[in-house]
């Protein structure tokens, strides 16, 4: 009897509130610390090979950007034509590709698939380099049109063999040009720099 009165007792039940304070002092933070490192942990460890600097996947027919950006200078809006009027800079159709090997090198192994897919109308399923999570908007448009050239982050493509993925897609690069885009633009510029609130690329 005198045990069950004892958990009406105030004493106790300010004794067993100390307690509770003393303990979830120490554990709320320490598993508050525990959880958001898990999140960043596996946020970091677990993004698709495409979001990572160097990313440089095998693709379906070997393309050599050195020898048709560099040694034979073909401007990148050659094949990229939609970065000058769509958010995408797009890759190029078959049909791009066989305006001049339709006469160059046409005994190549490569190059005989290339043709037999343009005889057929199948689509060459290029492997993409350069993508950003669905959350991201991203125009060429406005970047292109300001006279920012392709390698500021693409890299230098036209000494590229296999084109790689040269700058971090991470938002800090992005901001960092956005709010100091002098580097990035022609000397005669008088653009200071780019929109930096949420609105610009979360839409």
């Amino acid at each position: 009897m005198a045990q069950r009165w004892a958990l009406f007792d105030p004493d106790t039940w300010k004794a067993l509130g100390r307690d509770l304070a003393n303990y979830s002092r120490f554990v709320l933070p320490v598993s508050a610390a525990a959880v958001l490192l898990t999140v960043l942990g596996v946020g970091w460890y677990t993004q698709p090979d495409r979001y990572v600097l160097g990313y440089q996947p095998v693709q379906p027919i070997p393309y050599s950007h050195r020898l048709h950006a560099g040694v034979m200078k073909i401007p990148c809006l050659y094949c990229h034509s939609g970065a000058l009027r769509s958010r995408h800079a797009t890759i190029p159709a078959v049909a791009t590709c066989m305006n001049c090997h339709q006469v160059t090198k046409t005994d190549s192994p490569q190059i005989k698939k290339l043709a037999a897919m343009f005889a057929s109308g199948e689509a060459l399923k290029w492997e993409r380099v350069h993508t950003l999570p669905d959350h991201v908007y991203f125009d060429h448009r406005p970047h292109v049109s300001a006279g920012i050239l392709c390698q500021t982050c693409h890299g230098e493509v036209q000494d590229m063999e296999i084109v790689y993925q040269h700058m971090s897609l991470r938002m800090g690069n992005c901001l960092g040009c956005h709010r100091d885009a002098h580097d990035a633009l022609p000397a005669d510029s008088k653009i200071k720099g780019g929109p930096d609130h949420c609105n610009a690329c979360h839409r």
